[in-house]
């Protein structure tokens, strides 16, 4: 579950730069199996139905590509991609801690990671002092 409006094109770029980081391709254009070659170079899928998020990129189906494209101009900020990874392999929402929030009230679902370790006060309760 992803806060649309402030990660979803940094989820983009995440997923889209995984073949890169692990060395299976130089450049995402070369990996056929992300959808970076539809939103970034304009080929055609019907499996791929642009966001809202996408279409915001530019006017034109011209400018959407340039300015997808731009995206990854930049190095991924590294406490931003250790969230998405940490998050997605939790099975956990990334977004912001009220969107997180908002979305557990919603679902019903711990979308949250809970403080590890013991309650505080455990070992009193336990043995009765």
């Amino acid at each position: 579950m992803v806060q649309a409006e402030q990660y979803l094109l940094e989820v983009y770029r995440y997923i889209e730069l995984n073949p890169v980081r692990a060395s299976m391709v130089t450049d995402p254009a070369e990996y056929s199996w992300s959808s970076y070659q539809i939103n970034a170079l304009g080929k055609s899928s019907d499996l791929c139905t642009p966001h809202s998020e996408y279409l915001s990129l530019g006017k034109t189906e011209y400018d959407r590509l340039k300015s997808y494209r731009a995206l990854f101009s930049h190095h991924v900020d590294d406490i931003l991609l250790e969230e998405i990874r940490s998050n997605t392999n939790k099975g956990m929402a990334i977004g912001s801690d009220y969107f997180k929030q908002q979305m557990t009230t919603l679902t019903g679902r711990r979308l949250v990671p809970e403080k590890g370790g013991r309650p505080i006060g455990w070992r009193k309760a336990k043995n009765g002092s």
